[in-house]
């Protein structure tokens, strides 16, 4: 097994908002290749979201359309810093 420092954290948190973290030595398992899926998922949302953002911006939009996709922008962007600080940590290496 992997040690501390070399969890991975999933791009999904537990039932309660905590982290979770894969402990393993094998990056092709299934969960290490499910994390990968979640992850190329959760980077293409925020990129159609920020094509969405950018076209509203230059139109006449709503004011709950605007709150509508701050709150859509906010996930992606969470999702998107929990992507980048797993890759980060798995290329920091030992």
């Amino acid at each position: 097994m992997t040690t501390s420092n070399e969890l991975r954290l999933f791009p999904w948190t537990g039932p309660d908002g905590k982290p979770c973290f894969l402990s393993t030595d094998d990056n092709g398992g299934y969960m290490s290749r499910l994390a990968d899926n979640i992850e190329s998922v959760q980077l293409g949302t925020a990129t159609e979201l920020l094509d969405q953002a950018i076209d509203m911006l230059v139109a006449d939009t709503a004011p709950d359309d605007m709150r509508l996709l701050a709150k859509n922008l906010t996930g992606a962007l969470r999702d998107t810093l929990r992507v980048a600080t797993s890759r980060g940590h798995r290329l920091e290496g030992p």
